[in-house]
């Protein structure tokens, strides 16, 4: 059996989509767009999906195709989503 190391906790994880999303919504607001707005400008049918990956409920969250379209859309360089929010 092997015995592999822990990488990240479930924390970390939360907290790196939780960041991204946080980076989304400020952008969003900036930008003053909609949820629904934004929703179906990258593809979703309505603004559940969307407005739950921005809060990052219900497990929802970005993927790297809805991240590229949203960078498109809020014509942003993707990194920005990625940057540590200082608190």
């Amino acid at each position: 059996m092997l015995n592999l190391p822990q990488i990240v906790t479930q924390r970390e994880i939360d907290m790196y989509f939780c960041n991204i999303s946080a980076n989304v919504k400020k952008i969003r607001l900036e930008k003053k767009m909609s949820q629904l707005e934004v929703a179906l400008s990258i593809g979703q049918k309505s603004s559940g999906f969307y407005a739950n990956a921005e809060n990052y409920a219900h497990d929802k969250k970005f993927n790297l195709e809805h991240l590229l379209k949203l960078s498109k859309l809020f014509n942003v360089k993707i990194e920005l989503f990625f940057q540590e929010i200082s608190k």
